[in-house]
């Protein structure tokens, strides 16, 4: 009996998977909460011919991305603007530990619960001695409007054109047509102590950071 084994597998989009435009660089709702029922579908999503994924063969069928940025390494150099409009430089930070988490977009449910969840646990992250900082695509404005609506207390930086996340290598889901959510601790020399990465559990970055930040 002949048989056929398939290398180097493709992701091609099908018709049976919806493909909507974005409005306002907003990321909708199923962007940033899944159900759990195997008829979900992900509006919105934006499919990259040179998304690439690399799968594992075991049982749990599971895929790995690699990061550019790893635990030891010193994470590239970036001068973003914030949430006034002014510009920021990661070297501000340089000398106390900071908390870097980029997100896929403002004032979406599941990026909102993580940004209130940082908001209600900083005077725990304050008392580490530790800075946070919040990292998306959308533009000043948009993050000034998220940061007031919901109090806010620390910065959020505007990466448009996601040219930081790419150099940090921030892995995308869903093969890659989410924008990840993944969160970095930096010592207070710049080196990357841990990383965490969950787009569905947003609080649970949170809890991870903070237990790491206490050992420091």
């Amino acid at each position: 009996m002949a048989s056929l084994t398939l290398l180097n597998h493709s992701i091609v989009p099908s018709s049976s998977f919806p493909i909507t435009k974005t409005l306002n660089n907003k990321i909708p709702l199923s962007q940033c909460l899944v159900s759990s029922s195997s008829h979900s579908q992900f509006y919105g999503l934006k499919l990259s011919s040179s998304s690439s994924v690399t799968f594992e063969s075991t049982s749990s069928k599971k895929f790995s991305i690699s990061a550019k940025v790893n635990k030891g390494s010193v994470p590239p150099a970036f001068t973003l603007k914030d949430q006034d409009n002014k510009p920021v430089s990661l070297s501000k930070f340089k000398g106390k530990p900071v908390v870097v988490y980029f997100y896929p977009a403002d004032e979406t449910p599941g990026c909102t619960k993580q940004a209130c969840a940082f908001r209600d646990s900083y005077e725990k992250f304050k008392k580490a001695g530790a800075q946070v900082v919040g990292i998306s695509g959308d533009g000043p404005d948009s993050h000034k409007a998220f940061a007031k609506k919901f109090r806010l207390p620390y910065t959020l930086l505007s990466d448009e054109g996601n040219k930081i996340r790419k150099e940090w290598g921030v892995p995308s889901d869903l093969f890659g047509t989410l924008p990840g959510r993944q969160t970095y601790v930096l010592d207070k020399n710049g080196v990357v102590q841990y990383i965490y990465n969950n787009q569905f559990q947003p609080e649970k970055h949170i809890d991870e950071t903070l237990k790491i930040l206490q050992s420091l």
